[in-house]
């Protein structure tokens, strides 16, 4: 038999307190989370917002959605159609051999569809991950001192696009225990665990940066990618 081609392997930096090493991973399953805050009521109001504006109410909160693996990718460069998509910063969590590891990623969506049909939105773009990660154990007793940002090119400038601790999101261990009803995550599944509102307007800009951050360890894990605009003909 031939390969599995639904998996993809990635290289990554497996950057721990006690030195560093490089390992390919296979992963066979990316889960989305979606809808991840902490605040319910909020959560709510928001739900309430968007159905006012014709976007459907989720199944529930948070929601995982579904993602083909080989929709992930640590490359500087993704290929998108149309002007309307744009990326957003949150956590990765990968299980591999039964160790959990922490990155950051970018779940680049497309808004346009996302307005029809949020499933089918994940699914049309690229996943952008950095290749670095810190083992979870190294990070849960401060996970809500954790930072996430991103920068997007505005113009010809670097302008910052989101901003904030995790603490307003889900904890790991919550978000996999809904996910999988109480199980640890399945070996090979990276899941997003949900991003932070934008300081301005969601917007599409032509090269995106993302990051990390640990300030009590004093480290932070960063990437950045351009984004391809190929043409819609019809």
């Amino acid at each position: 038999m031939g390969a599995d081609t639904s998996n993809v392997t990635l290289t990554f930096n497996l950057l721990s307190s006690t030195g560093s090493q490089a390992a390919q991973f296979s992963i066979s399953e990316t889960v989305i989370a979606g809808w991840t805050g902490r605040d319910s009521e909020a959560v709510e109001k928001h739900v309430r917002e968007l159905e006012k504006l014709g976007i459907k109410r989720p199944a529930s909160t948070p929601i995982f959605y579904r993602v083909a693996a080989v929709r992930l990718t640590t490359a500087g460069e993704i290929q998108v159609v149309g002007e309307k998509t744009s990326g957003e910063v949150e956590v990765v969590l990968l299980q591999q051999e039964g160790q959990l590891w922490v990155g950051v990623g970018s779940d680049h969506t497309d808004r346009e569809v996302e307005t029809y049909g949020v499933t089918v939105s994940k699914q049309v773009c690229d996943k952008p991950v950095a290749p670095v990660l810190w083992p979870y154990a190294e990070v849960v007793e401060h996970w809500d001192q954790l930072a996430l940002r991103s920068y997007a090119l505005m113009g010809n400038k670097k302008e910052l696009y989101q901003e904030g601790t995790v603490a307003s999101l889900l904890p790991p261990a919550d978000l996999i225990a809904r996910y999988t009803q109480g199980a640890s995550l399945p070996d090979g599944t990276l899941m997003f665990g949900g991003t932070l509102a934008t300081l301005g307007d969601v917007q599409p800009s032509p090269r995106f940066e993302f990051e990390l951050e640990d300030p009590v360890l004093k480290r932070r894990i960063t990437h950045v990618y351009d984004i391809r605009t190929l043409p819609i003909l019809g």
